[in-house]
């Protein structure tokens, strides 16, 4: 049983963390609309966290280092990985079992969408889509 969710408007963190256990419990999930998930707090003040993160001067050695993704679904699934315990063989299981997309696949016209009870309005969000703009994506 696969679940969809999707993430318009959405808090980021409080979606990750349900999406995350989601998968630990051994659960499918297709995420989509990756782009139009919020991350709450000052946009400049993120989008500079994010790039000091994608910087060669922050990193120590930059070829061992991280890799942070600029593309909107590789950018959330990312983060996603972070919420996970990817060293052990049951994080990257779950990890395998995660599809995030921008927007709406064809092949998912049909199916039920779950959304997820994390959207709120708040006033000081930025959107994943204006992140990776700042972070030089070009759509």
């Amino acid at each position: 049983m696969v679940k969809i969710v999707d993430g318009s408007n959405a808090v980021f963190g409080r979606l990750a963390s349900q999406v995350a256990k989601m998968l630990l419990n051994g659960e499918k999930v297709v995420l989509i609309n990756a782009e139009k998930i919020l991350i709450t707090g000052n946009g400049k003040q993120i989008i500079e966290k994010f790039k000091t993160r994608r910087s060669l001067q922050h990193k120590a050695t930059p070829e061992y280092s991280p890799k942070w993704p600029r593309v909107p679904h590789l950018l959330v699934k990312r983060m996603i990985r972070g919420m996970l315990p990817y060293k052990k063989a049951r994080g990257r299981q779950a990890f395998k079992n995660l599809r995030v997309y921008s927007g709406k696949p064809e092949g998912l016209e049909g199916e039920e969408v779950q959304l997820p009870d994390v959207v709120k309005p708040v006033k000081k969000a930025i959107t994943i889509a204006e992140l990776c703009k700042q972070l030089g994506w070009n759509n």
